[in-house]
């Protein structure tokens, strides 16, 4: 009997230590869309009342764990049933962030009004206040998501040729830590 333990915590160890290379290779390679999500969540949850900061970025990174909830399934039953996909979602993904870096370049050539911050705050009542922020949530979390799935993707790329158990882990963890990262 306790050689059978021996054997189910051995194949236990296995996993656990696939799971952590998996998940080093996994980082590095998300790292850099990691980076371009926390601009573009700073710059989206920038310009609230410095009092609503805290609760609006705990608001954001609720609905960027829900987005997870939704993005990871989708993702292991494309891994499962279409693994073949997985490839070119990442190049529209590749081409939806140089759009994105040529938009930025064309902004900054050619600069746009700047938007208004917190002093338009100050002539708001609290409910106006309150609908300009739940707007802005609103789109924060619908950008998280789009950089989420694309977080999600490309760690699954890197895992597609592990088995499923290491797939859901790494992917997981991946999606786990970056929510954490950005948020945190």
């Amino acid at each position: 009997m306790a050689i059978g333990f021996l054997a189910l915590f051995d194949d236990i160890a296995v996993l656990m230590d696939d799971v952590a290379a998996m998940s080093k290779v996994a980082t590095k390679k998300t790292a850099g869309i990691l980076g371009d999500d926390l601009a573009v969540n700073a710059e989206k949850a920038s310009g609230f009342v410095s009092s609503r900061e805290l609760p609006v970025l705990w608001a954001i990174a609720k609905g960027s764990f829900l987005n997870k909830l939704i993005i990871l399934p989708i993702a292991f039953l494309l891994s499962a049933f279409m693994p073949w996909l997985i490839i070119p979602i990442l190049l529209v993904g590749g081409v939806y962030l140089a759009y994105e870096g040529a938009e930025k370049i064309y902004e900054y050539f050619v600069p746009h009004k700047p938007k208004e911050r917190e002093s338009t705050f100050k002539s708001m009542t609290k409910g106006e206040i309150l609908s300009v922020e739940k707007k802005k949530i609103k789109s924060a979390i619908f950008t998280d998501f789009i950089l989420s799935a694309e977080i999600v993707i490309l760690a699954l790329g890197t895992v597609v040729e592990s088995t499923l158990p290491v797939q859901i882990m790494v992917v997981s963890l991946i999606a786990i830590l970056a929510t954490i990262g950005v948020y945190g």
